[in-house]
């Protein structure tokens, strides 16, 4: 990939270096550049020539100097030759009638910028008012401490041979970079919660068997308090709030120096690709970090970037007559403008540099449907088919990876607002998945509150949900089934906890917000353990025999807890580190889900391309899939359409898909008590084997059989337990 023209580079030989920036209502942008990235005066302040299609640009020779910001005039704000930092000359005001934002006593970082300093606030700095405009704060000089571009040399992509096989193949490992190793003694303490550490950790992941792995936000982001306890109020650490499109988080690299971060990003893609693992990125393009505007006057809101350079075009407005105030459906501040040419290239720009320089293998979206909305100005309209919008162009120019693999990117969406303004579940175009809330919800009533479910609702999701993915042209593959993420509790929480347990103390709590105990739908298991232990067991096998793209929580192989705190955002200890004490410990339940995986991977009759029609394609008395009831007999609609049915199996046709098991058979019992369930009359010359069986009672066989020792069933009848799945395969 070329280098994106806007931000900076170094021009042949590093003697001088080459700046653009978007700025169209600007009438002068300065580059201002410094020896060093906080507390000093500026060593060049450079007028930047302004080009007819509104971007500002510089060439000067690097010497001394690496970091650097703008300063931006508009006609809110006209340049006059009295002004200096901290002074009001030319103000007219805060924020003008064409939405115009302009303060030049506030330094912008380049939303193009490939590394940034610092953050917006840190321990010397930690006073987010000095960002704001208004009368109390406009005349505040940032430029000291503000962060900075960092000019580098544009990295070779050096990220080894990308895995190509097909998103239906995969299995998704969710996870927090730094969470991953910061509180492991396996990776040397320097090294801990960083690039380099993690990737040390890419052969415990391959040989656990997923095939992805989904990194929480990297993208700078406001952490640099973290470890300040006096500051807890601004703690941040899951990430979701991107102070640059470009720029990866320093915290997370253990070489800080100028270009440190990227050199040891590209290290760590290089170790994953090696052991055939892609490396997905959370990306979070709906919002930025400067946030929202006061309410009352719509004039007070940080400027520090997008809103100082072009207010109007990156963020929406609340409507035409309203350009004070923002329109906000991710429920942090204004929306990202998904529907100007501007914000469209920003993101687009982001995409293909994360993929094709720093090498990104796919993208989860948060909240994604802010991507589609076609309203430019005040409200929310999503518009899937637009063929000139972000979710489009994507497809297109990224390129989305093909069906069967191949090179390309994966996209994948949270697919709705965080109001109620946008809930597109399965409503994005061909050539994203998306993460199926539905399939989590199913499961997790079925588990801990079966009388909100039927065997319908059930068998839709087991089969990958085509009531939602079919009817425009997407596959099963495209529903990402998930029964916990990051956001909410753990797996072992879900089962272990009647509630929220958000207010305990440091280092577990407090944290604010998160989802209610009806929504969680958690459930304690009346305290018992091995109940408990079991519905874990049961939720793995559910997730990893379903038809889709399973996505497991990193740490859910191990029992990974919170103690019941499902919004951990703002927490940067022990309670999101994982504790790898404690997966050496449950070596038990992590060789389940690596065998479960193991299965999966073995069986295509589990990852079927298309969705199950109920025929018999190959004229051998099996339907592609069938669903049964626990008597052996076949599953009727009266039976489906009742939640006081509580028993569901289905038999997948294994011969129909090349599958080494003639039929794969899944058993799965929601019910207290447990049931004999009469499995369907073998095809000539087959039997039925146990493969699993997620019951407290199977503990004693470790819950699974290997390859090749599957246990034969001397009759055509099996015990499943109460809130148990068991797995069989006729061979």
């Amino acid at each position: 990939m070329d280098t994106p023209f806007l931000g900076a580079r170094f021009l042949p030989g590093k003697s001088e270096a080459a700046f653009r920036v978007n700025a169209p209502a600007a009438t002068r942008v300065e580059l201002w550049i410094y020896a060093a990235a906080m507390d000093t005066d500026p060593i060049l302040r450079q007028v930047m020539n302004r080009r007819t299609d509104g971007s500002f640009t510089a060439t000067v020779a690097m010497v001394d100097g690496i970091y650097y910001g703008y300063r931006a005039w508009g006609p809110n704000w006209q340049f006059d030759h009295a002004w200096k930092p901290g002074s009001s000359a030319g103000f007219v005001a805060d924020v003008d009638g064409g939405g115009n934002r302009f303060n030049p006593n506030k330094l912008l970082l380049d939303p193009y910028a490939l590394e940034v300093s610092h953050n917006p606030l840190t321990p010397a700095h930690p006073n987010p008012t000095a960002y704001l405009s208004g009368d109390a704060f406009r005349v505040v000089d940032t430029g000291p401490f503000a962060p900075k571009g960092i000019v580098i040399a544009i990295a070779s992509p050096d990220f080894g041979a990308k895995p190509t096989g097909a998103f239906k193949d995969d299995i998704i490992y969710e996870v927090h970079l730094r969470g991953l190793t910061k509180n492991d003694p396996a990776v040397p303490f320097n090294l801990q919660g960083t690039y380099a550490g993690a990737a040390m950790r890419a052969s415990y992941l391959r040989d656990l068997g997923v095939t992805a792995v989904e990194f929480q936000p990297i993208h700078e982001t406001q952490s640099g308090l973290n470890d300040s306890p006096e500051f807890a109020a601004y703690h941040n650490y899951w990430g979701y709030n991107s102070c640059s499109f470009f720029a990866l988080s320093r915290r997370y690299a253990s070489d800080q120096s100028a270009g440190g971060p990227t050199r040891e990003w590209l290290a760590m893609v290089r170790a994953f690709h090696a052991a055939g693992l892609k490396v997905y990125v959370d990306v979070v393009y709906n919002h930025h970090d400067e946030g929202p505007v006061d309410e009352a006057t719509g004039t007070i809101g940080k400027i520090y970037s997008l809103r100082g350079l072009d207010n109007h075009n990156y963020y929406e407005a609340r409507s035409p007559t309203e350009l004070h105030h923002y329109q906000d459906d991710n429920g942090v501040g204004p929306n990202v403008n998904a529907a100007t040419v501007v914000a469209q290239n920003l993101i687009l720009d982001s995409l293909k540099y994360w993929s094709h320089v720093m090498g990104a293998d796919g993208f989860r979206f948060d909240l994604a449907a802010i991507l589609g909305n076609a309203d430019a100005q005040g409200g929310f309209y999503f518009n899937r088919d637009d063929p000139a919008n972000i979710l489009n162009r994507a497809v297109r120019e990224l390129p989305a990876r093909p069906a069967p693999g191949g090179d390309g990117v994966d996209l994948i969406a949270e697919p709705y607002t965080a109001n109620s303004a946008g809930q597109e579940q399965g409503n994005f175009p061909a050539g994203w998945s998306e993460w199926n809330d539905h399939y989590r919800d199913a499961f997790r009533a079925s588990q801990n509150r079966t009388w909100l479910v039927t065997p319908g609702a059930m068998a839709l999701r087991f089969a990958g949900s085509d009531d939602l993915f079919s009817a425009r042209g997407r596959k099963p593959w495209n529903s990402v089934n998930y029964i916990v993420c990051h956001d909410g509790m753990t797996l072992r929480d879900l089962y272990s906890f009647n509630g929220p347990n958000n207010n305990q103390p440091f280092p577990f709590g407090p944290s604010s917000g998160g989802r209610s105990a009806k929504d969680e739908m958690c459930w304690d298991h009346d305290g018992d353990p091995l109940q408990q232990k079991q519905a874990v067991r049961t939720a793995l096998a559910i997730l990893l025999l379903s038809v889709g793209t399973p996505m497991l929580l990193g740490g859910s192989e191990f029992d990974r807890t919170q103690l019941g705190n499902n919004n951990p955002y703002n927490l940067d200890t022990i309670a999101n580190w994982f504790d790898w004490q404690l997966a050496a410990e449950e070596t038990a339940l992590t060789n389940y889900t690596r065998g479960l995986i193991q299965f999966r991977l073995a069986h295509p009759a589990l990852r079927p391309a298309e969705f199950f029609t109920g025929a018999d394609h190959n004229k051998n008395g099996l339907k592609d899939v069938t669903w049964y009831r626990d008597d052996g007999t076949e599953v009727d609609g009266e039976y489906f359409a009742s939640p006081d049915n509580h028993f569901l199996a289905y038999r997948i046709d294994g011969t129909e898909l090349g599958d080494s098991a003639a039929s794969v058979y899944v058993a799965y019992n929601s019910w207290m008590n447990s049931v004999a369930a009469a499995l369907p009359a073998n095809l000539p010359g087959a039997e039925w084997y146990v493969v699993a069986d997620s019951a407290a009672a199977a503990e004693a066989w470790g819950n699974i059989n290997a390859p090749g020792s599957e246990v034969r069933l001397e009759a055509l009848q099996y015990a499943v337990a109460g809130r148990s799945l068991a797995l069989f395969i006729e061979k």
